[in-house]
């Protein structure tokens, strides 16, 4: 028997998917900012936040290999983070209308040995034009509040979806078939 798993996030989305893979961990979410630094390029913003998020619980969990997600939204190389109030979630909002974007999760597996594994998925995915009532209603319902760009592929915003290419679960934050070629890869005993 090998080392365990820790998953470090507190997204109980991250958490449903790697139950679908059907191995067992430990939830411990990472205490790392989630600030891009002036400059940085969205996909190297999500490999970092990654990287820091499994580091940060690594750090102190040095008995089990930790994996770390990051998954952001972005529309003309501008990353759309959580929405810090309503008025910034319309604005999200918005600016998905009628439009395609990319949803980029980078992942990172950090062993005992502190050696990393990393992997980024991109997603586009395609929005039709959102009216302003349906932009309200959903804004009401609180689900865009927590959410990169400001919505739930899962939940309430699955209509406002025209066309996904590639990853649905990168969407929903976590790429599941990815994440597993990786874990079975780096952690054999989980499957056997």
């Amino acid at each position: 028997m090998g080392a365990g798993l820790i998953l470090a996030s507190a997204s109980p989305r991250r958490r449903e998917l790697l139950a679908r893979l059907g191995i067992a961990f430990r939830v411990v979410p990472s205490e790392a900012a989630e600030t891009p630094h002036p400059g940085e390029a969205p996909l190297a913003f999500a490999n970092r936040m990654a990287r820091e998020k499994a580091g940060s619980v690594a750090r102190r969990h040095s008995e089990a290999f930790v994996l770390g997600a990051d998954t952001i939204v972005v529309v003309d190389e501008e990353i759309l983070g959580k929405p810090v109030d309503r008025a910034d979630a319309r604005r999200m909002l918005q600016r998905l209308s009628d439009r395609t974007h990319q949803v980029f999760t980078a992942v990172a597996l950090i062993d005992m040995a502190g050696r990393v594994d990393q992997l980024a998925i991109e997603t586009s995915v395609d929005f039709r034009r959102l009216a302003d009532t349906e932009i309200d209603a959903y804004l009401d319902s609180g689900e865009a509040f927590d959410k990169a760009g400001a919505y739930a592929v899962q939940g309430g915003a699955a209509p406002f979806v025209r066309r996904i290419g590639g990853s649905y679960t990168n969407v929903v934050g976590l790429p599941l078939d990815e994440v597993a070629v990786l874990l079975r890869r780096r952690m054999p005993w989980l499957h056997d």
